[in-house]
């Protein structure tokens, strides 16, 4: 089947009809011919092949040397269709261009449905030549349902779509387009786009990057109205380059998606997860100790830099002072905590340990009174500084700060001080989500500094407890030369751990180390309770084993979770040595004048309050000048240490023992405790002196 149709010498803009265009797309349409491959080729006046593209090779398989100044006709026109291409041949060379459309020979034989364009051409000697551009006919319906489809696109789609050339201006805008950036339609067309929407430079220099490079560029953000927030939107901007023949970069596509909405939900949520992650951090961070100093310095690691520039954490001197000086010190905070991350704040007027007295009647004192947080204004803050400095610290305040919140910290019905958190300038002010999480914060803070503070009372207490029920001065006995340590857990813990002499009516010594299960207050009380005992027992004449028994039913009366270990020793100068009976305890250590060092064989016998009662009674000889080493196992137990090597390292430390006593003492110490002790230690040495 073959069919054609003649038209003028001027060239046509599309095969067929012109499609009627609609008012809702503008532009140009004929940058969609170089969207189709087209071949190219040329024949003179005598019908011979002149010039033959690549894209006609690629089309028909025929390569330039093949073609070139062969008879187009026996080499293209299949023989049926030869009396047809002739008369096509006449009317061109007469003047006229003509669509047709007709098969074509490939190289293969096969025949190839094409559409072409002939059109007059002047040949190398002045005649009159054709020009066939042509194309496979399945390409050109395929283009034609590309071009309906595109234009549906272009006037239905609700993304903003736009067509630019090689000089970056719009060729072609939707509807959508046009209502996004606020301007019609045919305003777009041959304008740039930073004409069209001032501020808009960086999308002209990503689509001149696609346009250089080749390459798409997917969901680019702009955001537009920066200079007013509430009118801020933000756009995905999506582009690719436009290609023609032989890929050749001709232009750009632009799609643009309102995702202001999303946007904004994405960043609530990314805020939110952040937030979430914060009170998650400050759960491990927060209240990692117990002690009152620190876990302040925790809270304002948690709030600055994340949440705010300043954290500034205040305690009343009434509630963390003791009792008997709280009285004087009404209305007065302490800066225990403080992080100013501003360059330009005076730090030496804001100085951890200083102190302020609260004014009457100020926002300090209603926030602290009801208990509630308040954001503070210059006004507010102005009246609170009384310090040396307060003119530095008002410049600085008008100068940098933007926005402040007061938030007392109240645990337990309890104020115990306040938190003053600011953000400069620089930053955004505090909004209502940030207002939220601070608050939030500085509550848990207020707990942690609150069980700090009690666990420091209970602290002190305890101590205080421990030093009145155990007297560490040790008394002057016949035959031995004694001196003894305790040492609490760190800073911040006390135990159960104690030791004593007691000097019997017959010359000899009672020895005693013991180690109650637990610590603070209550440990301290049932130490006191069986030191008292044991001084009471031994005062009777009481046999080592039988005072083990006495203290386990001590023990078990005071309930069943109650658990101690003991070790009670006699020592005779006279016999020249000791009788001891251990419940649980570690072994002693013999070290002799030469330096021989030895522990105690034998079973320990199970600890006071399980109630089993076998003690033995081991006797150990005490030649002069040894030494007898009695301890707890807080000495050789140690994290990341265990047992043997903490008692390789006592038997170490008692190489020389012919040293001053104290100094042999200290010396043990500073060798086995490598670090903070993870428990009590307590430690008895006893040297024979010579008879």
């Amino acid at each position: 089947m073959t069919s054609a149709s003649h038209r003028g010498a001027r060239a046509p803009d599309a095969i067929g009809e012109t499609p009627d265009r609609r008012t809702s797309a503008g532009g140009h349409a004929g940058v969609f011919q170089d969207l189709l491959p087209l071949a190219l080729w040329v024949v003179d006046a005598d019908g011979r092949v002149v010039q033959w593209s690549l894209a006609a090779q690629d089309l028909l398989g025929h390569t330039p040397e093949q073609v070139v100044g062969q008879d187009v006709r026996r080499v293209l026109v299949p023989e049926e269709n030869r009396e047809l291409a002739d008369r096509l041949a006449g009317t061109v060379r007469a003047g006229a261009a003509v669509v047709a459309r007709l098969p074509v020979r490939h190289r293969d034989g096969t025949l190839v449905d094409m559409e072409m364009w002939h059109c007059p051409i002047a040949d190398v000697r002045g005649r009159t030549g054709v020009l066939a551009i042509a194309a496979e006919t399945s390409a050109v319906e395929r283009m034609r349902d590309a071009l309906a489809a595109l234009e549906g696109l272009f006037t239905q789609s609700p993304i903003g779509l736009a067509m630019l050339g090689p000089d970056l201006r719009f060729l072609r805008v939707n509807e959508a387009l046009a209502r996004m950036d606020g301007v019609p339609v045919a305003a777009h067309v041959g304008r740039r786009v930073t004409e069209v929407a001032p501020g808009a430079g960086a999308l002209e220099s990503v689509m001149r990057r696609v346009l250089d490079r080749g390459e798409a560029v997917v969901d680019f953000r702009h955001v537009s109205g920066a200079a007013d927030p509430e009118g801020q939107r933000t756009w995905s901007c999506s582009y690719a380059p436009l290609l023609g023949a032989a890929g050749r970069r001709v232009g750009v596509i632009a799609s643009l998606i309102d995702v202001t909405e999303g946007q904004r939900a994405h960043a609530e949520a990314e805020r939110a997860r952040r937030r979430l992650a914060l009170l998650a951090e400050a759960g491990t961070q927060m209240g990692s100790t117990l002690d009152l100093t620190r876990t302040a310095r925790e809270v304002v690691r948690v709030l600055v830099p994340r949440l705010a520039d300043s954290a500034d954490v205040q305690l009343l001197e009434e509630a963390v002072a003791p009792d008997e000086t709280a009285a004087s010190a009404h209305g007065v905070v302490r800066r225990v905590a403080a992080v100013f991350t501003d360059p330009a704040a005076p730090a030496d007027d804001l100085a951890v340990g200083m102190t302020l007295q609260v004014p009457p009647g100020s926002v300090y004192e209603q926030v602290m009174s009801a208990g509630r947080p308040m954001n503070l204004y210059l006004t507010d803050i102005g009246p609170l500084i009384t310090t040396p400095g307060a003119d530095r610290l008002r410049a600085y305040l008008r100068a940098r700060v933007g926005s402040a919140r007061l938030v007392p910290l109240v645990a337990r019905g309890t104020v115990l001080g306040a938190v003053v958190v600011t953000r400069t300038y620089d930053r955004e002010p505090f909004d209502d989500q940030d207002t939220l999480l601070i608050d939030e914060l500085v509550a848990r803070a207020a707990l942690n500094i609150d069980n700090a503070r009690m666990y420091s009372r209970e602290r002190d207490a305890a101590l205080t407890l421990q030093r009145s029920l155990m007297d560490t001065s040790l008394p002057t006995v016949g035959g031995l030369e004694l001196t003894g340590r305790y040492l609490p857990a760190g800073d911040h813990e006390v135990g159960g751990d104690w030791f004593d002499a007691i000097a019997l009516p017959d010359g000899r010594t009672a020895l005693v180390i013991g180690d109650v299960m637990g610590h603070g207050i209550h440990a301290a009380a049932v130490m006191g309770q069986l030191r008292t005992a044991v001084r009471t027992l031994a005062r009777r004449g009481t046999e080592p084993d039988q005072v083990l028994r006495s203290l386990d039913a001590a023990v078990a009366d005071l309930g069943d979770n109650e658990m101690a270990t003991c070790l009670y020793a006699v020592h005779d100068p006279v016999a020249g040595h000791c009788l001891i009976a251990r419940a649980g305890h570690p072994p002693p250590v013999v070290a002799d004048e030469r330096g021989s060092v030895a522990f105690l064989g034998g079973a320990a016998g199970p600890p006071l309050g399980v109630g089993r009662q076998d003690w033995e009674v081991q006797r150990l000889v005490l030649p002069p000048r040894s030494l007898l080493v009695t301890y707890t196992d807080g000495l050789i137990e140690t994290r990341g240490t265990d047992l043997d090597q903490g008692m390789r390292r006592l038997a170490q430390a008692l190489r020389h023992p012919g040293r001053p006593l104290e100094q042999v003492c200290d010396d043990l110490l500073a060798h086995v405790l490598t670090g903070v002790a993870d428990d009590d230690v307590a430690v008895l040495l006893a040297r024979a002196l010579p008879r």
